[in-house]
């Protein structure tokens, strides 16, 4: 039997699966955001505590013994530990608006674009670059406390089995890690007025660091393996490894992920490129901030329950009767396929004929526009996958199939878990059937006349879209 664990933002979960892949059962324990005036920061007590307590209920659940565990959680973002793996402050989230006026001053002096240029990564106000220069400058004091600024799912795994603090190529990828030489790039440390804090970088374990478990949550001794992070993770759990192919994750960020072995530094700097275990190998990643939090906020605002999407969904024509939304309502702006800290959503074209449904199906159609941004500008060009909590709603994966215009493989389940699980066995030579493991629950065809409106839709968001940006600057 093998456990994955997938520490998210929102919720922390586990799951087991059989040697098929088989999901035998799950747990899973919300966890606490914190926001304020731009700060989004987590108790990473609570985090920890979530994870010990979904093991728990999972192993009292399921029948062990346990063959092995793989991890993966939340990438980005800071989380502060002490020699011992404490917290010395709040966590951090990826999520955290308060360094936008520093990426404001990179973004207009070429120190973004020079970092992009060097790693092929377009930082944004959560990354670790700006959060940590933030804090030198704020809490000098927090950061002279610090041993190790680490990711979510390496303070998970060092308390889970003391090893010392590291993490891999996936989270270490935004902002310090040259793709080629897989190690930290010193000069983009030195650009981020960072020389001073080098040592608080952890160390890169490549591949994916290993060790025993110590008897929290899972039985002492329990082989587990630290990474990748959630972005990479759900393209393994989807069978997203070969180069062309995608993976369209629908959650509270909306991530698009192409499998590649080429590195191109050229172009609009967005995105990041993911590193892999496998050397040579990377993800192009496009991880919008916009997601199904500006669906939650739309249904919130009009008093809808999420089991009436679907209806509704149903019960509205393609065009929402003329309402359109530009989707980007994170305080902390957009970052793939651009990276605008100001960008803010826009409504149009409502009056008071329009309805709840008309909103809601606009929200779904402007988030479709943004994954078919993201996802050309990440070069798409094979199949491409999709899980993530939209794949729940059958009438907006067939809307998704439409605006994308392409054939959706759905994965359903814990598609990180599984990933995590997948990367495990491969870091300890266990043989599982990857193809198996990954094999989609539905595919979802477009249809051709909605998706000829679509495309002509497309074009009249980005048209919206630069208009909206050229007002934010």
């Amino acid at each position: 039997m093998y456990v994955g664990i997938d520490v998210g933002t929102s919720t922390v979960k586990a799951a087991a699966f059989d040697a098929s892949g088989r999901e035998l059962a799950v747990a899973a324990r919300p966890v606490e955001l914190s926001m304020h005036g731009g700060f989004v920061e987590q108790d990473m007590d609570e985090v920890y505590g979530a994870v010990v307590a979904v093991l728990e209920e999972l192993t009292a659940r399921v029948d062990g013994p346990f063959e092995l565990a793989g991890l993966t959680g939340q990438g980005d973002g800071v989380w502060l530990v002490d020699a011992d793996g404490r917290p010395v402050r709040a966590a951090a989230s990826w999520m955290d608006g308060r360094a936008y006026e520093l990426l404001d001053r990179w973004l207009a002096d070429g120190t973004f674009e020079t970092v992009f240029r060097r790693t092929g990564s377009a930082m944004f106000p959560g990354c670790p670059g700006p959060l940590l220069a933030w804090l030198a400058a704020h809490e000098p004091k927090t950061l002279d406390a610090a041993a190790t600024a680490l990711y979510c799912k390496d303070m998970v795994f060092q308390r889970l089995t003391g090893a010392r603090a590291t993490t891999d190529v996936s989270d270490a990828s935004m902002p310090f890690l040259d793709p080629r030489t897989r190690s930290y790039d010193n000069g983009v440390v030195e650009l981020l007025g960072l020389t001073r804090r080098r040592g608080l970088l952890a160390p890169v374990a490549d591949p994916v660091a290993t060790a025993e478990t110590r008897g929290e949550g899972l039985p002492a001794g329990t082989r587990i393996a630290n990474g990748p992070y959630d972005l990479p993770a759900c393209a393994l759990g989807a069978g997203v490894t070969e180069p062309g192919d995608g993976l369209l994750i629908v959650g509270t960020c909306l991530a698009s992920l192409v499998a590649t072995t080429e590195l191109d530094l050229s172009g609009e700097p967005a995105g990041l490129y993911i590193s892999l275990d496998r050397p040579g190998h990377w993800l192009r990643a496009m991880p919008a901030m916009v997601g199904t939090a500006a669906l939650d906020w739309v249904l919130s605002t009009t008093g809808v329950r999420h089991e009436e999407v679907d209806g509704l969904l149903a019960a509205t024509p393609a065009g929402a009767n003329g309402v359109r939304v530009l989707p980007y309502f994170a305080p902390s702006g957009e970052r793939a396929p651009f990276v605008e800290p100001r960008l803010r959503a826009e409504l149009t074209g409502v009056s008071l004929e329009s309805t709840p449904a008309d909103l809601i199906r606009a929200t779904c159609e402007g988030i479709g526009y943004a994954a078919r941004h993201c996802l050309e500008a990440a070069g798409l060009t094979g199949s491409l996958a999709v899980c993530g909590g939209g794949t729940r709603s059958p009438a907006w994966m067939r809307l998704l199939a439409d605006v994308l215009g392409r054939p959706l493989r759905v994965v359903e389940g814990e598609v990180g878990a599984r990933g995590a699980v997948l990367a495990a066995a491969e870091r300890y030579g266990v043989p599982l059937d990857a193809g198996v493991w990954t094999r989609p629950t539905q595919i979802v065809e477009p249809d051709a006349v909605r998706a000829a409106f679509y495309a002509k839709g497309f074009e009249d968001h980005l048209a919206r879209l630069a208009a909206a940006r050229h007002r934010s600057r």
